[in-house]
């Protein structure tokens, strides 16, 4: 085997490491991340695992990580799809929707704050980072949505976060897509998510 090629299959076995992580993160939290079952979800030895993520807080931290970036670039293609800002309040809450759509998962972030004490310091800065980009973006459509001071778009950012954060935790406990929409819906009816039209 040439060494690119040892260099891809590292990288693929490292990617298949991260997705494996992110799925068992977003059913179980960080306390959820186990070398040993990680390793047999994606066909290798857990030494593999070791060799990738020497300990369990890097595999957090690079899951978390990785969550936030795919997040953010999520939020940056909804931006730049969507000329109407209020549109964009609007479609927000789809991608807390995917993670109940994937098997009644919660949103990375939103599971590991709930472990927040229990966390290392890596990856507390992680899901810090998550809901900071998350309001930052939000801030910044309401701005161009509303015009609204800076302080005040940072407010209902946060407030929009937390809402939309809640309405997946209530629907997750109770298995329930239809519950996160119905909440999601009255989100919009109150205001909210911002005013079409």
């Amino acid at each position: 085997m040439s060494e690119a090629a040892g260099e891809r299959m590292r990288a693929g076995s490292r990617e298949s490491i991260l997705a494996a992580a992110r799925r068992a993160a977003q059913a179980h939290g960080y306390g959820g991340l186990n070398f040993r079952d990680l390793a047999e979800d994606v066909g290798i030895k857990a030494a593999s695992v070791y060799y990738h993520f020497p300990s369990k807080a890097d595999l957090g931290a690079a899951v978390a990580r990785r969550y936030r970036e795919d997040t953010a670039a999520a939020l940056e293609a909804m931006w730049a799809e969507t000329a109407d800002p209020v549109l964009c309040l609007h479609r927000y809450p789809d991608l807390f929707r995917r993670s109940l759509e994937n098997g009644n998962r919660l949103c990375l972030g939103s599971f590991m704050s709930a472990e927040y004490d229990d966390l290392p310091e890596a990856v507390r800065r992680e899901v810090q980072a998550f809901a900071d980009a998350n309001v930052a973006w939000l801030s910044r459509v309401i701005a161009a949505a509303h015009g609204a001071a800076p302080e005040e778009c940072a407010q209902r950012a946060r407030a929009l976060f937390s809402a939309v954060a809640g309405a997946q935790l209530m629907a997750r406990s109770r298995s329930d897509i239809a519950l996160f929409d119905d909440i999601i819906e009255s989100y919009r009816k109150t205001g909210l998510l911002g005013q079409i039209g």
